[in-house]
């Protein structure tokens, strides 16, 4: 039986091109597909998946504007490869004066295992029980810091706590580690006032404006994977946001 009927139901079949891409992403996710894999040809996947190879076209050229996959001419598809540049350009939006991208640096970080609030269950994929807590600490040039608390699925990063430290780019990690591409983020912006907490890890007096982010992540199959705060205190950078 082909991937092609696995993926009917009961209901209306999907249009093939969909079936061709949830075919795709699926062996991505799974790590079947590794980053940097190369992909079956439009004529090997039309074969394989008994649809035209226009169908398959279709699909890749879909996949290539969500950005999992990156065609070469030439050469073929591939899986793309989530680098650090890459992800700094899609999910870092801190932007310096002159609209520089300037890369934060790492200073402090702590793992946690706990139990999820109910709020992480109901918005995490899958309402995990337990969960892994990531605290960071990073920094700009311009002095601007950063407080975030990342918080994830034990189910879905097994053995996490015996990876730490864990790099900077957390994005670029969780794909290589966990076969997970982050495709998407949703964000919430809260102007807010920095309580004694914060304002000792901000280096920053209590009560002083900051930036509070919330951010919902989303992998290749649209689950939401990673529930991300961000306390940010920013002199002079700004967050530049890209409305299409």
């Amino acid at each position: 039986m082909t991937d092609l009927t696995n993926t009917q139901t009961a209901g209306k079949a999907p249009p093939l091109y969909q079936v061709v891409i949830d075919t795709i992403v699926a062996r991505i996710a799974s790590g079947a597909l590794p980053p940097g894999a190369m992909l079956p040809s439009e004529v090997q996947l039309g074969a394989e998946l008994g649809v035209s190879q226009g169908t398959a076209r279709k699909a890749l050229i879909d996949l290539e504007r969500r950005g999992l996959v990156q065609r070469e001419q030439g050469r073929g598809t591939f899986v793309t490869v989530q680098t650090p540049d890459r992800a700094l350009f899609n999910f870092f939006r801190l932007r310096g004066p002159d609209g520089s991208r300037p890369a934060p640096v790492l200073e402090h970080q702590d793992i946690a295992a706990r139990a999820a609030t109910a709020e992480e269950a109901a918005l995490l994929h899958g309402q995990p029980e337990r969960v892994f807590e990531i605290r960071r600490l990073r920094s700009l040039p311009v002095n601007d810091r950063l407080s975030e608390v990342s918080v994830v699925a034990q189910a879905l990063f097994p053995g996490l706590l015996e990876r730490a430290p864990l790099p900077n780019t957390l994005y670029v990690f969780y794909q290589q580690a966990y076969s997970c591409i982050i495709v998407r983020a949703e964000e919430r912006l809260v102007p807010t006032n920095a309580d004694e907490q914060t304002a000792e890890k901000l280096g920053i007096a209590p009560g002083t404006a900051i930036l509070r982010v919330e951010r919902v992540a989303f992998d290749a199959l649209d689950r939401a994977v990673e529930r991300r705060i961000s306390l940010i205190h920013a002199k002079t950078s700004s967050y530049d946001v890209t409305l299409k």
